[in-house]
């Protein structure tokens, strides 16, 4: 397998004093931990469609990248196209990737001709994962880039847009489970309004509930053990997504009696468009318990777009794998790259400087934060902090035995609070110290 990538030999680690741009510095994958392998704590993934599809082309220009897989039919360039792809990931050493249906495999002229070529993709695709040991770390149906879902998928107000909705995703969940997938990511790129004036909100919701419901009980029939993923973005396409942040999907799931049945795939870069950072939004899930997944990437805050970047600060990546460590990880989620090259960047070579660079920030990430959760001074600061709420009053209040007027008299009782200081420049320079 040395077809696209002739130059680039096996990425390997050679620690952090390595000038060699195709070598780790810090993502050495058989290192330990918290307990676990980098490789199986951090569980990298490769994105397919910004990977292998993106072309170069932004808002306000043409594609800039000549890919050799891009030639010919649309189902020789698929092929070729799943060809570089596993060439690409054997040779990064990342164990998983991702897919959108539309990605893998093109649309055809009719619905059975795009369901055939799915067919016929997913099977060269179990191919290529049988001979390398790379696994599919979930798949997801493309339901935002066809004209027929201008106004939305799930949430569509013409119901037979809706059934072609339910066909492609019926597909991609079996074609998930042909293939091995682990989880299956509902995206809902176009799952929202851009004015009320033609919007009937209440109606799209419930659609989109009745939607879900389906989706669990195709899995159950089928015997799809996979985890099901929501992924909250606040905004571009849509104006009013209706999955806007973690704390929207967490509500949505709960008022429509869902919640058992989904967790959540957090994106950096959505989270940061949400007004969140990402630490954020990671730390509300997992305080549900429904941290499922991450699309890892960041944005520019000079721009106001989904820009999807490859994460490079080393301060964010640790704050979040933080939040990750803390909560036990990632489950049969990962970390997957929905991340693009800049346009600028147009040899292949860079498709690997790019990932390097994130697995590298990732490793550093998951090595600061152990270290900080073994220096212990952060956590006993904030378990200090609220020490009240353990003993007395406080934890007589959360036990549900104190009323207004009793913690009234207890307020009299003591007088004014003293004030006590948050540390928080202290406590950033010990994170800082630690990096």
């Amino acid at each position: 397998m040395n077809e696209f990538f002739p130059k680039v030999k096996k990425i390997e680690f050679e620690g952090r004093d390595s000038t060699n741009p195709l070598a780790f510095k810090f993502y050495d994958e058989s290192r330990v931990v918290a307990g676990k392998t980098m490789k199986e704590y951090l569980r990298f993934a490769v994105c397919y469609w910004h990977t292998f599809k993106s072309q170069g082309g932004d808002p306000f220009g043409a594609p800039t990248f000549e890919r050799d897989w891009n030639q010919g039919t649309p189902m020789e360039v698929a092929e070729k196209t799943l060809a570089a792809n596993f060439e690409f990931i054997t040779k990064l050493g990342a164990p998983y990737y991702c897919f959108h249906d539309r990605d893998i495999s093109p649309e055809g002229e009719t619905f059975s001709e795009s369901c055939s070529n799915l067919e016929t993709i997913v099977g060269k695709a179990k191919g290529y994962q049988e001979d390398t040991g790379v696994q599919l770390l979930w798949g997801t149906a493309n339901l935002f880039s066809h004209p027929r879902y201008m106004h939305g998928a799930a949430s569509n107000p013409d119901p037979h847009v809706v059934a072609c909705c339910a066909m492609q995703v019926r597909q991609a969940i079996a074609a998930t489970q042909e293939l091995g997938g682990q989880n299956y990511v509902f995206w809902g790129g176009r799952e929202g309004y851009e004015t009320l004036l033609n919007t009937d909100m209440k109606r799209e919701r419930a659609q989109m509930a009745a939607f879900f419901h389906m989706c669990v009980d195709y899995a159950k029939k089928i015997g799809f053990t996979g985890q099901f993923l929501i992924e909250p973005k606040p905004k571009e396409p849509t104006k009013h997504q209706y999955d806007y942040d973690s704390s929207s999907v967490l509500s949505f799931l709960r008022e429509f009696d869902l919640i058992d049945h989904f967790k959540l795939n957090i994106e950096a870069n959505h989270a940061t468009l949400a007004g969140h950072s990402f630490a954020h939004d990671l730390a509300v899930a997992a305080e549900a318990g429904k941290l499922g997944s991450i699309d890892a990437n960041t944005g520019d805050p000079l721009l106001g777009w989904d820009t999807d970047q490859f994460p490079t600060d080393i301060n964010d990546v640790t704050r979040a794998m933080l939040v990750i460590i803390e909560a036990g990880g990632l489950g049969s989620g990962g970390l997957n790259f929905d991340a693009k090259l800049r346009r600028g960047s147009i040899d292949t070579e860079d498709m690997f400087h790019a990932h390097i660079g994130g697995m590298d920030t990732f490793a550093r990430g998951l090595l600061t934060a152990q270290a900080l959760i073994e220096d212990g001074r952060i956590n006993e600061f904030k378990a200090n902090r609220y020490a009240g709420w353990d003993t007395g009053f406080g934890k007589s209040m959360l036990d549900g035995n104190e009323t207004l007027e009793s913690m009234e008299a207890k307020a009299m009782e003591l007088g004014e609070p003293k004030r006590v200081s948050g540390k928080q420049e202290m406590l950033e320079n010990i994170l800082i110290n630690a990096i």
